[in-house]
């Protein structure tokens, strides 16, 4: 009998991920759906035993394949290359120190995107787990009052969605470029949701069907803050162009009330050196007078240089 296609692929990016990763592979297993799915493991070079585990918890299903690096990448093409080997027409992320904390995810998911042609990509909540606990905690990673559908200009202003909360569509990457595969920035997901909205909408479902981890042995996490807000304006300026400039406006007046925004956020903590900083990168940005007015420009930066 001939195997049904694919619909599903389900990516597990994963780089020293030893002490969770047994956790993230087994609640990939435990779905429940009746839709032929696949899981690619996309393995970096781990040096702690990470695709030992992988393999022991897999014991030898066929619907698992895995691409495995010969010395780490520290890029994003490790999550590229299982992008262009999956078969399915529906793509799901998860890092390997996460996992999911219901068994229908897949199938929730699919049936949403199958429901409505004009949306690119479903999101759900994931709940935060600190460090090394074994359980989330009750935060929600995405904040209550995110809206239910966001399109191309919203997408550009931040990224709301845990990685491991997500389903797109395959086609929507479809032009996914080299630049993406460049990047080391290590933020993954953001400019994958960028070419969705191109595509149609982003959907949002407030329910928690993830577990997001917060930890310092993150490859971004455990960046100081100072280095993670330089990614991330790096990230605008690569995004842009890998993009050619089609979003240009789009993506200097997203960068500019990123930054603003997070300048007002660290002046109400009395962190008036990474305000600064902030309101330097939004003017770097070059969109004051778009989403941000330059009068809430000057306020912020009069308080933080008192």
């Amino acid at each position: 009998m001939q195997q049904s296609p694919v619909e599903i692929s389900v990516l597990l990016i994963t780089y020293n991920h030893a002490s969770f990763v047994r956790r993230a592979v087994e609640s990939v297993l435990n779905q429940r759906t009746s839709r032929p799915w696949e899981l690619i493991v996309s393995e970096d070079a781990s040096t702690d035993g990470t695709l030992d585990i992988v393999r022991d918890v897999v014991q030898g299903d066929p619907r698992v394949r895995y691409i495995i690096s010969e010395v780490n990448l520290h890029s994003n093409e490790s999550v590229a290359r299982a992008i262009r080997a999956a078969k399915g027409r529906y793509l799901s992320m998860i890092d390997g120190d996460d996992f999911w904390i219901v068994d229908d995810k897949l199938e929730r998911q699919a049936a949403i995107l199958d429901a409505d042609p004009k949306i690119s990509a479903c999101f759900h909540n994931a709940l935060v787990v600190e460090g090394d606990s074994t359980e989330p905690t009750t935060r929600r990673w995405t904040p209550s009052g995110q809206s239910d559908t966001i399109g191309i200009d919203q997408i550009w202003h931040g990224n709301p969605y845990a990685t491991c909360a997500g389903m797109m569509r395959k086609q929507a990457l479809a032009n996914l470029g080299p630049w993406y595969s460049n990047l080391t920035t290590m933020i993954t997901d953001w400019p994958l949701y960028a070419l969705c909205a191109e595509h149609g909408e982003l959907r949002f479902i407030d329910e928690p069907v993830g577990a997001y981890r917060l930890h310092g042995q993150g490859v971004f996490s455990a960046l100081s803050t100072r280095s993670k807000l330089a990614a991330t304006a790096d990230l605008y300026r690569l995004l842009d162009a890998g993009l050619d400039r089609r979003h240009h406006e789009r993506a200097t007046s997203g960068a500019s009330l990123f930054f603003t925004d997070r300048a007002e956020s660290y002046l109400g903590t009395g962190e008036s050196d990474l305000a600064r900083l902030c309101l330097w990168h939004a003017l770097r940005a070059g969109g004051l007078g778009q989403a941000v007015s330059r009068r809430r420009w000057l306020r912020l930066a009069a308080a933080a240089l008192r």
